[in-house]
C-alpha cells in the first residue's frame, strides 16, 4: 500500500510539472499567418471535422496543404478528429472551417492543454508505471526513485506542454509495445508498436529492433515448429493493425499514395533548422547540400543510417535478450537521428524514450544523455520564450535524478561497463576511467549551463546571426554521437547483471 501511495506521489507530481509548463507560452503565439505547432494541432481538428476522409490529405479549396496540412499517418487524424468532436460540444467556434485560423483564447488554450495532459494519463504515463514496477530491478523504493525521474525527464514535458505536441501518444504506445515483449506478450507488443507507427512514422527510429528482436526469438524457437506459427502469428497481427488503421484509404489506391507522399516529404532537402546530427554539424566545414544532389544526400543518408543502425540489430537477431533488445533501441535510433534524412531538433525524443528505459541500469549516462537531449532543442525553447521553464525543469531533473538513483555514488568501472574500453586504449597507460566520466560529467552540465546563459542574454554578431544555435548543436552532437559508440561497445561486450538475465526472454 505504501508503495503505491508513493507511486500516485509521483504521477501528481509529474502532471504538476507538466500543468505547471504548460501555463506558459507555447509555438508560434501571436505569430501572424503561420502561427505555429499549436495551430497546427487545432487546424488538424478543423480538417478532420469538417472535410470527408477523402480530402484530408489532398491539396482543395477548402484544405490548403502550405498552411499546416497533414503530415502525419492516419491515427493522428483520427486523434485530431475525436479532439475535434469534444471542441466541438465546448465551443464550435474552435474547429469553424476557415474561420478558426490563428484561434486564440484562454478557454482554447485550456482545452488544448488539457488533451495533451488526458493522452498522457491515458497512454504514457501507465506504461511508464508498468515499466519501472514489472521490467527494473532492485526494491520498491529504487523502483519509484526510476518511475520520477522517468516522468521528470524535461525535453518531453517542454516539447508536448510548452511547444506544444502530443509525442507523448506516440511513445507511449512505442512503450506499451517495450512493456509487452519484455513480459513475452509478443503479439501485444506489436499491436501496440503499430500503433506508435501509425501514430507518428519517426517511430521509424524503433522499427528495425522490434523486427530483429522478434525474428531472433522466433529463429531461436526453430523456424520448422514453433518459431515458424509464431512468426505467422506476428505477421499477421501487423498486417490486420496497419489494414485497420489505413481502412479509409485503402479502397483508392491514389487515396493511400497522398498519404504516404505526405508523411515522407522528401522534397525538403537533408536538413533544415540547426539540428544536433552528423549532416547539421558537418556542414559547419563541408557545404554537403552545396555539393551533392538532393537525390545523392536522400541515398548518402539512407546507406549510413542503415549500415550505422546494422551491427547493433545483428548483434540483437543472435542474441534475442531484452538487455540486447533495450540497448538496440537506443543504438537504432540515436543511428536515424545522428545520419537519416530531414531530422528535426525534436526528433531526439525518439532516442530518448529509450534511454529512458536505462535509468535503473545505467543511471548517470542516462541523466547525462537526456539532460544533453534537453540542451539541444535550446534554441526552440528560446524561440517559444520557454526560458524559464526549461531552467526550472533542467534544474529539477539534474538534482532529482543523480539524488534519487545515486547516480554519482554508483558509477565505478564495472556499474558504468567500462571494462571494454581498458582493451580498447591498451596502448594507453591504465587509468580511471570511471572518475573520468564524474569529471567530464560535471564538465559538461557546467559547458550546457554557460551556453544556455549566452544564448539567452547574448546578442550573435551581426555577420554570424547562428552562431549560438550553432555552437548549440554542435556540442550536443558530440554527446550523442560519443553515446552512440558508447551503447555499441556495451552491446558488443558487456553482458548484464544476473537480474537483468532473468528479464531477458
Amino acid at each position: 500500500m505504501q508503495t503505491w501511495s508513493l507511486v500516485s506521489i509521483c504521477v501528481l507530481l509529474g502532471v504538476v510539472v507538466r500543468w505547471g509548463v504548460s501555463l506558459s507560452s507555447y509555438s508560434g503565439a501571436g505569430k501572424h499567418p503561420m502561427f505555429g505547432d499549436y495551430e497546427a494541432q487545432r487546424h488538424w481538428q478543423e480538417v478532420t471535422y469538417n472535410l470527408p476522409v477523402q480530402e484530408w490529405y489532398f491539396n482543395t479549396t477548402d484544405n490548403d496543404l502550405n498552411y499546416w496540412g497533414l503530415d502525419y499517418p492516419p491515427l493522428t487524424a483520427y486523434h485530431s478528429l475525436i479532439c475535434a468532436h469534444i471542441a466541438k460540444l465546448i465551443n464550435p467556434e474552435w474547429v469553424e472551417l476557415h474561420k478558426s485560423r490563428g484561434y486564440e483564447s484562454p478557454e482554447h488554450k485550456l482545452f488544448m492543454r488539457a488533451t495533451v495532459l488526458v493522452a498522457d494519463l491515458l497512454i504514457y504515463i501507465p506504461a511508464a508505471v508498468l515499466y519501472c514496477f514489472c521490467l527494473t530491478d532492485g526494491s520498491s523504493k529504487k523502483k519509484v526513485c526510476t518511475l520520477l525521474c522517468f516522468l521528470l525527464y524535461p525535453g518531453l514535458i517542454l516539447i508536448d506542454y510548452g511547444h506544444f505536441q502530443y509525442n507523448a501518444v506516440s511513445l507511449g504506445f512505442a512503450l506499451w509495445g517495450v512493456l509487452a515483449l519484455g513480459l513475452g506478450w509478443d503479439v501485444l507488443g506489436s499491436v501496440a508498436f503499430c500503433l506508435a507507427l501509425n501514430y507518428k512514422q519517426m517511430e521509424l527510429y524503433h522499427a528495425l529492433p522490434f523486427f530483429f528482436y522478434l525474428l531472433g526469438k522466433c529463429i531461436k524457437q526453430g523456424l520448422m515448429g514453433r518459431g515458424l506459427f509464431q512468426l505467422v502469428k506476428i505477421a499477421a497481427t501487423v498486417l490486420v493493425t496497419f489494414a485497420l488503421c489505413w481502412l479509409p484509404f485503402l479502397s483508392d489506391p491514389s487515396q493511400a499514395l497522398q498519404v504516404v507522399r505526405r508523411i515522407f516529404p522528401v522534397a525538403r532537402g537533408l536538413f533544415e533548422d540547426k539540428v544536433a546530427n552528423t549532416w547539421c554539424s558537418l556542414n559547419i566545414l563541408i557545404k554537403i547540400r552545396s555539393i551533392l544532389s538532393r537525390d545523392s544526400q536522400l541515398y548518402l543518408s539512407f546507406a549510413c543510417t542503415f549500415l550505422s543502425a546494422l551491427p547493433s540489430c545483428l548483434r540483437l537477431l543472435t542474441k534475442p535478450t531484452f538487455w540486447q533488445f533495450k540497448l538496440a533501441l537506443v543504438n537504432s535510433s540515436l543511428a536515424f537521428f545522428l545520419f537519416s534524412f530531414q531530422v528535426h531538433e525534436k526528433s531526439i525524443l525518439l532516442a530518448s524514450l529509450p534511454v529512458c528505459l536505462l535509468l535503473s541500469d545505467l543511471p548517470l549516462i542516462a541523466i547525462w544523455v537526456l539532460q544533453a537531449s534537453t540542451f539541444s532543442m535550446l534554441p526552440l525553447f528560446l524561440k517559444d520564450g520557454l526560458l524559464v521553464p526549461y531552467i526550472v525543469t533542467s534544474l529539477a531533473f539534474l538534482y532529482f535524478g543523480p539524488y534519487l538513483l545515486s547516480a554519482l555514488e554508483h558509477s565505478s568501472e564495472e556499474e558504468l561497463r567500462l571494462g571494454a574500453y581498458h582493451k580498447l586504449l591498451f596502448f594507453l597507460p591504465k587509468m580511471d576511467l570511471a572518475s573520468l566520466v564524474r569529471r567530464k560529467f560535471y564538465v559538461c552540465i557546467a559547458v550546457m549551463a554557460c551556453l544556455s546563459v549566452v544564448s539567452a542574454a547574448l546578442v550573435p554578431p551581426p555577420h554570424l546571426p547562428d552562431l549560438f544555435p550553432v555552437l548549440v548543436s554542435a556540442f550536443a552532437f558530440m554527446h550523442f554521437f560519443g553515446s552512440f559508440v558508447y551503447f555499441n561497445i556495451i552491446q558488443f561486450s558487456v553482458p548484464p547483471s544476473r537480474k537483468s538475465q532473468k528479464k531477458s526472454n
